[in-house]
């Protein structure tokens, strides 16, 4: 079964960086994009970036453009969001997506929280 495994999170400072995994497997991996979601509390779920499957092509939310770096290594099943230059609006928890064969599935999240 498609199972979704994010890892990385944690507190870190304003302007800091973190580094969120996303270990996938029961699925071929290397012919879907996969996508890196979050929600704040009281906050509806929102898009932050997507890769496309062979890693090429990326798209990222207009407010965290130019700081966080999706990626993925195929030949490890793995997708990854480098965070830099972290806000504390940035605080949430992140989720990794896969829409395989017309179902989204979801990792458990990882928390990510930005804060002096």
């Amino acid at each position: 079964q498609v199972q979704l495994v994010e890892s990385g999170g944690g507190l870190v400072q304003p302007g800091g960086s973190l580094r969120l995994s996303c270990a996938a497997s029961g699925f071929a991996f290397n012919m879907y994009a996969m996508k890196w979601y979050r929600q704040a509390p009281g906050k509806e779920r929102e898009l932050v970036a997507t890769i496309n499957s062979p890693g090429r092509s990326t798209s990222y939310a207009t407010s965290v453009k130019g700081r966080f770096a999706i990626s993925r290594d195929n030949t490890k099943n793995t997708m990854y969001l480098q965070m830099n230059s972290l806000k504390p609006e940035d605080t949430a928890v992140y989720y990794c997506n896969a829409r395989v064969v017309g179902v989204d599935y979801w990792g458990q999240g990882t928390q990510v929280s930005v804060s002096s």
